[in-house]
């Protein structure tokens, strides 16, 4: 029997919601003892079970959700359904659009995936696990084991995983950063395609897992707009040239995308050399040296820069870094999204597009349009909402529990107030 939580009265509205959390202060008591990262059973004030999850009093996050039944037993096989469940949700919404879609991929969500705390992203195949929570640390390698063997029932051969469980959020876990092999070595420089672009993963050494899947699609849309432009501008009799500006470039992904897409004048900026280094070097490997270009600078004093000598491009992209990953950092991070919005827009000629997004849960979609609103009003730019974007599938958005959902993509027609 597992030991037993009872909430307080009126608490577990969340859970009850469909959400995948239960917090510290809406526990009443909880018997006989238990060890942190032990399964639970939880029930409300009047007795209803409520689920099973993983218990840990070292976090605010006291107990994470594995299932709503109190019957289920959660053993191997329970993780080899949750394991199929993914992977066969992947396999549903990843190919309609390219077909290298399964080259690169987001395997495992967490608590979108019924696995709490669990990423694991497949670059070819290479897999890169993260472990964020302490109860699904316990279970991490059979989960991992089910995983190789599902796929290979695929024809899927993964030939090394790699762990990359250096997120600081461990520590609220009462976990220790790591991150290192998992079974034999190999090259950790891993060759992914995406959108039919060629790119080298570095797993070790980016950000995250290495790269983020999540704005593939978006990617994608960015280079149907490029296309679909030029292709208007030659039917205009124009000169059939594109120029783009991309701001926290990264690997150079959004900028690629545009470039293979025909934009004949693209700029990446990031603040990062090694990103740099990393984005020029995949725009050699496709053939895209000519069109991309890249270079380490500050964003938001490049921008304004920008402006003063008099700059403007067919198509801006920002992609920043999340400004805000706490509730209580949210006010500041309005401003820092307004400003860096607000400069992005006075480079956008007259007609051009805007593409922005957050990757913030705390920026809510309805806070990021009425600061992008503002930021508008402030550099006396109209816009016209082309496209609201979000995360790809393989990012899965678990309706109640809102830290599924977090990245917001708009792309908008820039006019000039006439």
């Amino acid at each position: 029997m597992n030991p037993l939580v009872t909430l307080k009265k009126n608490e577990g509205r969340l859970l009850k919601a469909g959400g995948a959390w239960v917090f510290d202060n809406e526990i009443e008591s909880i018997a006989p003892d238990y060890e942190n990262g032990d399964i639970v059973t939880v029930k409300d004030n009047d007795g209803i079970t409520l689920g099973q999850g993983f218990i840990n009093d070292n976090s605010k996050i006291r107990i994470r959700l594995l299932s709503r039944n109190a019957d289920t037993k959660i053993d191997r096989s329970f993780f080899r359904m949750r394991v199929e469940d993914a992977w066969n949700l992947r396999k549903s919404v990843m190919n309609a659009e390219t077909d290298d879609n399964l080259n690169s991929v987001r395997i495992i969500f967490g608590e979108a995936d019924f696995l709490p705390g669990l990423t694991v992203d497949k670059y070819n195949d290479v897999l890169v696990v993260q472990s964020l929570s302490l109860g699904i640390e316990q279970y991490k390698e059979t989960i991992i084991e089910e995983l190789k063997d599902v796929l290979k029932k695929d024809g899927i051969e993964i030939k090394g995983i790699y762990e990359r469980s250096d997120a600081p959020v461990r520590k609220k876990e009462g976990m220790y950063l790591h991150k290192g092999f998992i079974g034999d070595e190999f090259d950790t420089n891993v060759p992914i395609s995406e959108n039919g672009i060629k790119y080298t993963v570095d797993v070790v050494n980016g950000q995250k897992t290495g790269f983020f899947l999540d704005q593939k699609y978006n990617r994608l849309a960015m280079q149907r707009l490029c296309k679909s432009v030029l292709y208007n501008e030659k039917n205009l009799g124009g000169k059939g040239t594109l120029k783009v500006l991309d701001c926290f470039t990264h690997m150079g992904t959004f900028a690629l995308n545009c470039a293979r897409a025909g934009a004949t004048d693209v700029t990446g900026l990031d603040i990062s050399e090694f990103a740099v280094s990393q984005a020029t070097l995949n725009a050699e490997n496709n053939g895209l040296s000519d069109r991309a270009h890249f270079r380490c600078a500050n964003v938001l004093d490049e921008l304004p820069r920008l402006e003063k000598e008099g700059e403007k491009f067919d198509i801006v992209i920002l992609d920043p870094p999340a400004f805000t990953k706490s509730r209580e950092a949210t006010k500041n991070a309005i401003k820092g999204y307004r400003e860096i919005n607000m400069k992005g827009l006075k480079l956008v000629r007259d007609g051009g597009f805007f593409a922005t997004c957050s990757c913030s849960h705390f920026m809510t979609e309805d806070l990021f349009m009425q600061t992008i609103l503002q930021a508008a009003k402030s550099s006396r730019r109209r816009l016209k909402q082309i496209e609201f974007r979000t995360q790809a599938p393989d990012h899965p958005i678990l309706w109640a529990a809102d830290e599924s959902y977090y990245l917001k993509f708009i792309i908008f027609q820039v006019v000039d107030e006439k």
